[in-house]
This record gives structure tokens, sequence and C-alpha cells, in this order.
């Protein structure tokens, strides 16, 4: 007897389960990352958000590569990364460096969660968009989840790293994590990944500077982190204003 059309598979594959389990991992990272901050092992904390930023992007490629893509997996990972990069950065920050003042603190904590749920509900939403007419480098519009959480323990970074200490300044941290959460819902065309060319000559280049990433990995975490997320900020801020330059130059 034949398949009724539309109905459901009784069974699935296991490799086609494998990006939602992926998803899961992160989602698992984050919440545990809650349970250190709770205990006050800040390092361990910040480590688990770092490894679900890393593999947030793998569970959308295994569904490319499986054709596994899914409607809950579009939704499952939507609502992992609020938790990963929404609730758990901000939890930290605030245990961390803003308890001291519980008002003030706690409000800065509570603008950088709802502008990360604001970037993926609109994410979401834009999701199934064609793409423009006329083609162009993809990239994204604000700074992406993942990236508003690594960029918002910038302060904290630089304080496990000893340049500074962040409990000292609790206001500019706030203030901090502010200015990332309204970067996350700002329409600035920020650089994504997919879009980063190496040119055949610069290809060694590039692998001696992976072998020393994974040396600084291994024995200067918070430099690397420190070193990449300054990186990262600048050009951030460089998208920044070219982006705000723009309608300037055109009125002229």
């Amino acid at each position: 007897m034949n398949e009724m059309p539309g109905r459901k598979r009784d069974s699935l594959s296991l490799m086609l389960m494998l990006p939602n389990m992926v998803t899961i991992l992160g989602l698992c990272a984050g919440l545990t990352s809650i349970r250190f901050v709770l205990v006050g092992r800040y390092d361990i904390a910040a480590a688990l958000i770092i490894f679900a930023a890393l593999i947030d992007g793998l569970d959308g490629l295994l569904a490319r590569r499986l054709n596994a893509a899914s409607d809950i997996g579009g939704e499952l990972d939507s609502l992992s990364d609020f938790v990963n990069f929404g609730v758990a950065p901000g939890i930290l920050v605030f245990q961390f460096a803003l308890a001291r003042d519980f008002a003030t603190g706690w409000m800065f904590v509570l603008i950088f969660a709802c502008c990360a749920c604001l970037r993926l509900a609109r994410f979401n939403v834009s999701r199934d968009d064609p793409a423009p007419v006329g083609g162009g480098k993809p990239h994204f519009i604000g700074v992406p989840a993942p990236g508003g959480a690594i960029l918002a323990l910038l302060p904290f970074f630089l304080t496990r790293q000893g340049l500074i200490d962040a409990q000292d300044y609790p206001f500019l941290f706030g203030l901090w994590i502010g200015l990332v959460g309204w970067l996350m819902i700002s329409k600035v065309p920020t650089i994504s990944s997919k879009s980063v060319r190496v040119k055949r000559e610069w290809q060694v280049l590039v692998l001696l500077g992976a072998a020393v990433i994974v040396g600084l990995m291994v024995t200067r975490f918070w430099l690397l982190m420190v070193i990449l997320d300054l990186a990262y900020a600048s050009v951030i801020a460089f998208a920044v204003v070219q982006y705000y330059r723009k309608p300037r130059v055109a009125k002229g």
C-alpha cells in the first residue's frame, strides 16, 4: 500500500537528527554556563558560552549538507541562541560586575537580553526572504547573536588577562553591553563568514595564523579572546562608520 501524500514518517535516520542534536549540545552548554555562574566559576561559564558560539553555525551547515533542514530545527536553533547568547552572557555579566548596583546593573542586562531576543525574532521573520536583486556579498543585518555575546564579554576577558578590572567600573561595563545590544538590533551590515575569501598566495599565512591561534588557545586563552574580540570590535566599528557615512555622501 502506498504511503499517503503529506503523511509524516514514523521514524527518522539518526543522521537526519544530527543537526538538532548539535543544537541541543549548544543549549546544554549555555544552560551549564548559567550553573557555573551561580557557583562563581566565571571562567568556565565564559568558556562554555564561547564553545556554544563556535558550534552555533554547525547545525545549519549539517542540515544543509544532509538535506535535513526542518521548521522545528530552525525554531529550536533560535530558542537555543536566545538562552546561549542572550540570557547566559547577561547573567554572567551581572553576577561578575553589575550586582553591586542591583537596579541599574539589572536594567542593562534586561536591555541586552531583550535586544538579543528582538534580533533573533527579526532573523526568523526575514529568514526566507529572497536575496536582494543584484547579488552582493553575504552579510548580516546587525551584529549576530553569537558575535554580540562574545563582544559583551570583552571587559570580562580584559579582566581575566589582567589589563583592567571591570568590577571597578560597573557602570561602564553596563553601558558596554547596552551598546552591544543596540548593535544587535541595528540595521548596520556586518561581516559574514560566507563573504570571507582568501587569496591563494595568502593561504600559507592563514594556516600559520591558525597554528598561532591554537597555540594561544592552550597557553594564553584569555589573551587570545582579547585579541579576537578587539579585532572583531574594530571590524564592527568600521562597518558602523561606513553605514552612517553613506547617507551624508549621497546627499552631497
